[in-house]
């Protein structure tokens, strides 16, 4: 091995510090805001779960391996500042994507009138919404509206007759003012024909056509018509390739960064004996989180009628996202970055995939974060849209989102005294039982800020949860597989719950409503707390070996016979190791 390069700690943990901070407040600009902003575009449930999936699913696998390969390769740093600039210019990719409805009064720069381009919400067994029959207005001239009725009693670009407020029942997981219907959805030509719940989803970019009677001239008025829906199906499918492909191309250059990061820090750390100050870093990221989150939706509220964007509101995230990316690539030049390695077995990740498939305790521990993954995407998929149909501001959504990761800050210092007092297993299922009560209330707000309360309980349900997981997966690992195993807990299996969950959650919303979707969450966590808790006493327990009070018996044990000799509790504790 070569001379060894000056090691800086303190330097290396300032980088790294101003690091996370500046990737905290990147990820905050757009990540929580993404599906709000597909469903700008105009894409439904089922289509938004879809492409959720799909980024999980890459972000699951793809950031390991691209973290493997560049550590075999000695290419780290490359792949740090590469995916950074890539992810710079990949948003800027989604920005391009077109809306499915544009046109003339697409934005209103009045905060009480802000129509909101989206697709109509879609009913049970793929009904649609359809705008209901109503006067134009009973109001006389220059009287004023009724509160709420200057938001939602307009025509929006795409068509759709906007109901005043407080007159008719909005669907969960629809845009704001949309009236719903209980009759099935008509095929867009020919009324009465009933529309499948797979083409109800499709149809979600088109009007409902009346059938025209009598004379050429309304049969060609009603052919004219129906040729502009294909088009809008078209641009449906068009609308949702396009945002497939540029998520895909985003997540691709994005998911290496985290990992690739995490690793490079801890073997710098390590090489020098200092992992212990490794755990203090991750409370950076969460924070700057917190302030990005604020902060950009207070810009974005200020700028949006400044710059005028063609597109949709969101694209001034995507902007953020890159200004924040280009200082996070500044920040990279200097991260630490180890020249010199130690030679490890790289089999690692196989071996702790053979772990888990050995031990009851991982199989069960791997299948409840399947679960919370799943019931997790529900929440960040949906959650701001059941806002949004209540009338809430991103202002109240970034908010939200700091008050959920502030709590798990505040409530850090009482980690150890949590886990001694409640065993690693009472934490897990106090944190499931923490999820399932907020997916339950979440089914019942009744105003904007009513889900601000629950976002409290993210201390437990999120930052509780995990600590217990990984202090069980440290347990339950053999010596050198920890950090592989809770990388793999973190990332491959959590991660493939948040695809599958967005996926099915999505067709869910479409077919019921986003109340069922987290009424059923609630459920299934709720019946897995109650199996969990009652398998492991079950569970074979293992025994580890206290070896500080065995040599605190050894030394006090001054016998030389042979009745000592057998009292010796560590040469027997490390024999059986040895014969396991």
């Amino acid at each position: 091995m070569s001379a060894n390069p000056q090691w800086d700690i303190s330097r290396a943990l300032g980088v790294a510090k101003l690091f996370h901070l500046v990737c905290g407040v990147r990820d905050a600009c757009v990540t929580p805001f993404l599906t709000l902003y597909l469903r700008q575009l105009g894409l439904a449930a089922p289509w938004v779960g879809i492409l959720m999936g799909t980024k999980h699913l890459i972000a699951a696998f793809w950031g390991p391996f691209c973290a493997f390969l560049a550590k075999s390769y000695q290419k780290r740093r490359v792949l740090l500042m590469g995916s950074l600039l890539g992810s710079v210019g990949a948003s800027m990719v989604m920005v391009l994507v077109p809306p499915l409805h544009e046109g003339p009064g697409y934005r209103s720069c009045n905060a009480s009138d802000r129509a909101t381009p989206t697709a109509p919400p879609l009913g049970a067994a793929g009904t649609v919404t359809v705008p209901s029959a109503q006067p134009a207005s009973s109001h006389a001239a220059g009287a004023p509206s009724p509160a709420g009725e200057s938001r939602t009693g307009m025509v929006d670009p795409a068509g759709f007759m906007k109901a005043p407020a407080g007159t008719v029942h909005v669907l969960a997981g629809g845009p704001p003012g949309y009236t719903r219907t209980t009759s099935p959805a008509l095929h867009p030509v020919t009324a009465g024909v009933k529309a499948t719940p797979g083409e109800g989803a499709f149809n979600s970019g088109r009007t409902v056509l009346p059938l025209l009677a009598g004379g050429p001239a309304n049969l060609s008025a009603a052919q004219g018509n129906a040729r502009g829906l294909d088009l809008s199906l078209e641009g449906l499918h068009w609308t949702f390739l396009l945002s497939l492909g540029s998520l895909v191309f985003w997540e691709l250059l994005t998911a290496p960064l985290e990992q690739v990061a995490d690793d490079s820090l801890y073997e710098y750390l390590d090489f020098v004996d200092a992992t212990d100050r490794y755990r203090s870093l991750w409370i950076w990221r969460p924070l700057g989180m917190s302030a990005g989150v604020c902060g950009v939706t207070a810009l974005v509220g200020q700028l949006e009628c400044v710059l005028m964007t063609n597109g949709p509101r969101g694209v001034l995230h995507f902007y953020g996202y890159s200004l924040v990316g280009t200082l996070a690539l500044v920040v990279s030049v200097s991260f630490p970055v180890p020249i010199c390695r130690r030679r490890e077995p790289s089999y690692k990740t196989i071996k702790a995939l053979s772990l888990v498939g050995g031990a009851p305790q991982l199989i069960v521990l791997a299948l409840t974060v399947f679960l919370v993954g799943a019931a997790t995407s529900a929440v960040q998929n949906f959650l701001f849209w059941h806002m949004e149909d209540h009338g809430s501001s991103e202002l109240v959504m970034g908010f939200s989102v700091a008050l959920g990761s502030l709590g798990e800050i505040l409530l850090h210092p009482f980690k150890t005294t949590l886990l001694r007092k409640l065993s690693r297993v009472g934490t897990v299922g106090l944190g499931l039982g923490c999820l399932a009560a907020q997916l339950l209330y979440y089914s019942f707000l009744w105003s904007w800020w009513s889900v601000l309360p629950a976002q409290i309980l993210n201390a437990i349900s999120s930052g509780a949860l995990w600590w217990a997981v990984k202090a069980s997966v440290e347990d339950l690992a053999t010596p050198g597989t920890a950090r592989s195993l809770g990388a793999m807990f973190q990332g491959h299996i959590s991660g493939g719950g948040c695809s599958l969950g967005s996926v099915v959650g999505g067709f869910v919303v479409m077919s019921f409503s986003l109340a069922v979707l987290y009424q059923a969450c609630c459920v299934v966590l709720l019946l897995w707390l109650a199996l969990f808790l009652s398998i492991q006493p079950r569970l074979p327990q293992e025994q580890k070996i206290n070896y500080s009070k065995l040599l605190v018996m050894e030394a006090s044990d001054t016998s030389d016979s042979e009745q000592g000799t057998e009292r010796d509790w560590l040469v027997k504790a490390m024999r059986e190791e040895d014969s396991e």
